[in-house]
């Protein structure tokens, strides 16, 4: 039997986060307005892959080992990623000021997200878990949340600092309270991070993260003429 983070996607569409599921039996997505998340029930059968991206749309799928394609699509990227997973997370300066996010700071996420390009973040992303952030002079300049939630575990997500601000430890304190918090609930907190990113990867050693598994992250664009 498979481990539910060997299929993230799938898992989590399947259990905690089914009320945003889009498709059939076949193959799920996530809502757009929250992400392009997308995963066959059958790796080996991709037919109901297709039906999920209008033309000219995107779908991302995050798998471990090779997936077949559905037809009339294109490969836009792929990339290796490292998945990691925390046991426990290591102790840390307790003094960073944090500020709980919501729908109000929705356009500020949004405008940090596309300038630092954390991963992909959308209009209703941050809805997808709890969100925290670091302002200075009412400005957002830091944030760190919760995005995929297969059962017993949930994804550290949305780290990002704005570039006029890095250097001073916000991603850092930021992630170790969004994972304690997820340890606290009895969850397991993981991520994912490109494999060759190798300062974010021992970053997140240093916070408790290990090594899980590699997996493949694939986005597809569906051929604007079929």
């Amino acid at each position: 039997m498979s481990h539910p983070l060997d299929r993230p996607v799938w898992h989590a569409l399947t259990s905690r986060q089914a009320h945003l599921a889009r498709g059939d039996g076949r193959a799920l997505r996530f809502d757009d307005a929250y992400g392009l998340f997308a995963a066959s029930a059958d790796p080996a059968d991709p037919s109901g892959l297709a039906a999920l991206i209008a033309p000219g749309d995107s779908i991302a799928l995050v798998e471990m080992g090779d997936v077949a394609l559905p037809p009339a699509v294109t490969v836009q990227q792929q990339v290796a990623c490292n998945q990691m997973t925390a046991a426990r997370i290591a102790p840390g300066d307790a003094g960073l000021e944090i500020t709980p996010l919501g729908d109000g700071d929705a356009a500020e996420m949004l405008a940090l997200a596309l300038l630092t390009k954390p991963g992909f973040f959308f209009h209703k992303t941050h809805r997808l878990g709890d969100f925290i952030g670091v302002k200075r002079d009412g400005r957002l300049v830091a944030m760190a949340g919760e995005r995929m939630k297969p059962s017993g575990f949930t994804e550290v997500s949305g780290v990002c600092t704005h570039p006029d601000y890095r250097g001073r430890g916000f991603a850092g304190g930021l992630m170790r309270i969004v994972a304690q918090r997820i340890l606290d609930r009895g969850e397991t907190p993981f991520l994912h991070v490109y494999a060759h990113n190798a300062g974010a990867f021992a970053l997140y050693e240093t916070l408790g993260f290990r090594l899980r598994a590699a997996l493949t992250m694939t986005v597809l664009i569906r051929n604007p003429s079929l």
